[in-house]
């Protein structure tokens, strides 16, 4: 072969190999929605201090998953070998410390709640420990038994048996059964090679459409019966807002499965919500519709304006369950604005558990839509401040119920939440104050059921999310983490907010491997081929979201978002 045509073949080659042009976005910045009750809250929260969220996630795995712990109220965890809906044995931890209801002795060990058991698993998993190999227990696995087959509900219900419930609200009250599938379906991502789980999810997920199809165009239910396949209304406020949680059950189904039933009914969940014509936010589902409606208006073709979700979420203005949002408040030189909860009990009560929940829908959203990630920065550094006041040892003696009982919390459980003014008459004038419901809950409950474990064990919603930077105040929060079932792979996507009437350089980790830092926001490239540590600068009160594509891939915009390598960087490049 000639030396001519030996380089005429070779030219294409040479072609392929160098190097395209860089990639100049021509998009123009993203304007930023605020969110109204997220602007009354401070940019410089009071008194203010970072919590460590991952190690606090970490220890109080540490703490309640051990068997062999001595002393008043432990271990916090035992094993129920009843086999119910699967001949195995299972799990409990305690909803709260020294609670009378539950334990290894009481109903043969099987009175214990999905909401701790799953929280748990799901927050420890988001700080990176293996709930599947943990000191030989499968804990993953052992979340099936709340797949209430034995009771024909098939579903994932707060307990293994709809008639081993420890008090009223359970089988009867519809957030219960809809936020623990959405827990399951969440936990399940997480561990997609778990055996048995594809089925199970298959089963929900088949429930859930024929409960949607026989609600139609309206979820105005206290329950939905899922045996006998009725929507049922008692003494407990109907719960519009569970549609959000079925829209997620459903949604992630279709991305999992493919079946494109689940889609029609996702939507059909998320237009009768939509269509409200007053907020009927009840407990956690309203954050997940403005999620899931992101998310499907770019990845699915629909047009919802995601603010009406947002403001229900926040505002307090719910009815049926009055006033429940999420604070923007001081009380007594403490900003407890970003705590969820209600906006109207006793002044406001805060809580914990519904806190930590927030962040899983929150941080993910702006993925989709970047144009709030100025509000959603702000919300969470006022949450990840305020709820550490939960905790005993992050408040004064004097401002919480029990401080004489804290050491049994080993820092890590906390009280259910913080309240304006205190339920309890002997704590009349004491502002803001930490407690817990327990001691209401039955007679002959002790004060340490002040302390939630259950709530205490979504901490790895947090832990999983945030982290601190070298510049106070400014939090790190990851955007990948709660966001599951993505349809494709996604590339590292970090939100910052800067609290600070200037502008603020701060520096992030990227990683040993070599990535163009684009900001969704300014549709910019901050870096190209960095590593290790990076500076960047952030605006005044501005955000920015930044996704770490692997250096030298090509960019290109296509049907409206910007790719990189044919993996979304920017879902709403084109509008």
């Amino acid at each position: 072969m000639s030396l001519i045509l030996r380089f005429l073949l070779f030219l294409p080659l040479l072609s392929a190999c160098a190097r395209q042009p860089a990639f100049t976005p021509t998009a123009p910045p993203v304007a930023q929605r605020p969110i109204p009750r997220v602007e009354k809250m401070p940019n410089h929260p009071q008194p203010y201090a970072y919590k460590d969220w991952k190690q606090t996630a970490l220890d109080f795995d540490r703490y309640v998953f051990d068997f062999s712990q001595k002393g008043e109220f432990l271990p916090l965890v035992w094993l129920d070998k009843t086999g119910r809906n699967f001949p195995e044995t299972t799990f409990g931890i305690y909803t709260a410390l020294g609670d009378i209801r539950m334990g290894a002795k009481v109903n043969n060990g099987e009175n214990h709640e999905a909401l701790g058991g799953l929280g748990a698993v799901l927050g420890a998993t988001l700080v990176g420990i293996d709930k599947r190999q943990q000191d030989g227990h499968n804990y993953v696995r052992m979340l099936r038994n709340y797949f209430n087959r034995d009771n024909g509900w098939n579903v994932i219900m707060n307990f293994t048996n709809k008639g081993a419930h420890i008090g009223g609200g359970y089988g009867n009250d519809f957030w219960y059964e809809v936020h623990n599938n959405v827990l399951f379906y969440s936990v399940a991502d997480l561990y997609p090679k778990e055996e048995g789980f594809d089925q199970i999810l298959r089963t929900i997920a088949d429930q859930f459409y024929r409960s949607d199809s026989v609600m139609g165009n309206s979820y105005s239910y206290s329950y939905f019966d899922f045996k006998n396949m009725k929507g049922e209304r008692n003494h407990i406020p109907t719960q519009e807002d569970v549609a959000g949680g079925y829209a997620f059950v459903l949604y992630s189904a279709w991305v999992k499965f493919g079946d494109e039933k689940y889609l029609r009914a996702a939507k059909n969940a998320m237009n009768v919500l939509y269509n409200q014509k007053e907020n009927r936010f009840y407990e956690a589902m309203m954050p997940i519709a403005a999620y899931i409606g992101a998310r499907m208006n770019e990845e699915a073709g629909t047009n919802y304006d995601i603010q009406r979700f947002f403001d229900w979420t926040f505002d307090g203005t719910a009815v049926g369950r009055e006033g429940w949002g999420v604070l923007a408040d001081n009380w007594g030189g403490y900003d407890v604005s970003g705590l969820a909860g209600s906006t109207v009990h006793n002044g406001g009560y805060g809580f914990l558990m519904n806190t930590f929940d927030l962040m899983m829908p929150m941080s993910a959203i702006v993925r989709y839509d970047q144009r709030y990630a100025r509000a959603v920065g702000k919300w969470a550094l006022n949450a990840s401040n305020a709820a550490r006041f939960c905790y005993p040892y992050e408040m004064p003696d004097s401002l919480q119920a029990i401080p004489q009982h804290k050491t049994v919390t080993n820092k890590v459980i906390a009280y259910e939440g913080i309240i304006k003014e205190s339920v309890y008459p002997e704590f009349k004038g004491i502002t803001p104050f930490a407690q817990g419901d327990g001691p209401l809950w039955e007679k002959g409950m002790p004060q340490q059921t002040m302390f939630s474990v259950y709530g205490s064990g979504h901490v790895g919603f947090f832990g999983g999310t945030i982290e601190k930077t070298d510049v106070p105040e400014i939090l790190r929060i990851d955007c990948r983490a709660t966001d599951f079932y993505k349809k494709q792979a996604a590339y590292p996507t970090y939100l910052f907010f800067n609290p600070y009437n200037t502008g603020k350089t701060l520096e992030t980790n990227v990683g040993v491997r070599k990535v163009d830092v684009y900001d969704t926001v300014s549709r910019t490239f901050l870096g190209r081929g960095v590593s290790g540590g990076f500076r960047f600068t952030i605006p005044a009160d501005g955000a920015r979201v930044l996704v770490l594509v692997p250096a030298g891939k090509r960019f290109e915009a296509e049907g409206g978002m910007l790719k990189a390598g044919g993996v979304a960087v920017d879902y709403r490049y084109g509008g």
